[in-house]
């Protein structure tokens, strides 16, 4: 009787797990059906409380915008910025120039400038502050819903209702932005890169 009793919880929970992937990726899928063309979403994925957007818009890429130089970057927001420099190892035998650009909550930027693109590289960073604002437009303290708006026309408020965590990571899983939730507004911004730096 134990053994039955066993199985059937067995077979129970393998069956709910089952369905809660396929409903998941039913919701991922609708998904798409909303997403904003010049994102180019090409694949959507929830597990848990995680919706992760896989994005070929460069925006992914430059979330502030394209710069010729770290100068420029930190002049024209009008924001006032605090840089340390430094030498990392990358590639085990190239010294990299970074620069860490800083506010004074904790917010921080990590760029270089590349020899092959020309243009500010951003290594990684992350945004607590409400000033500083993304190329999109978007910056902590938003709404949830405002957030999704910039990557979906719309959507059932229902598939986003669980969701504390946006990622959007771009087509080569070169750079990604993860979008933190408290409640139902944007707590801060981190951003993540697997870039070969030169």
């Amino acid at each position: 009787m134990k053994r039955i009793l066993t199985f059937a919880a067995l077979v129970l929970c393998t069956s709910i797990a089952f369905s809660q992937q396929v409903a998941s990726r039913a919701k991922a899928m609708r998904m798409m059906n909303f997403s904003r063309p010049e994102y180019q979403i090409k694949d959507i994925k929830v597990y848990a409380d995680t919706m992760t957007v896989y994005s070929l818009s460069s925006q992914i890429i430059y979330p502030f915008g394209q710069w010729d130089s770290i100068e420029y970057f930190m002049t024209d927001n009008q924001l006032h910025w605090y840089r340390e420099s430094d030498y990392r190892r990358y590639l085990d035998s190239m010294e990299v120039s970074v620069n860490r650009i800083k506010r004074l909550d904790d917010s921080y930027l990590d760029l270089f400038y590349s020899i092959w693109t020309r243009k500010v590289e951003l290594l990684g960073g992350r945004i607590n502050d409400s000033e500083v604002v993304l190329s999109n437009g978007l910056h902590v303290g938003m709404s949830k819903d405002d957030v999704f708006k910039v990557f979906f026309k719309k959507y059932p408020k229902s598939y986003t209702a669980d969701v504390q965590v946006l990622k959007v990571i771009s087509g080569a899983n070169e750079v990604a932005e993860i979008y933190t939730f408290k409640g139902q507004k944007l707590r801060h911004i981190k951003i993540e890169t697997a870039y070969k730096y030169y």
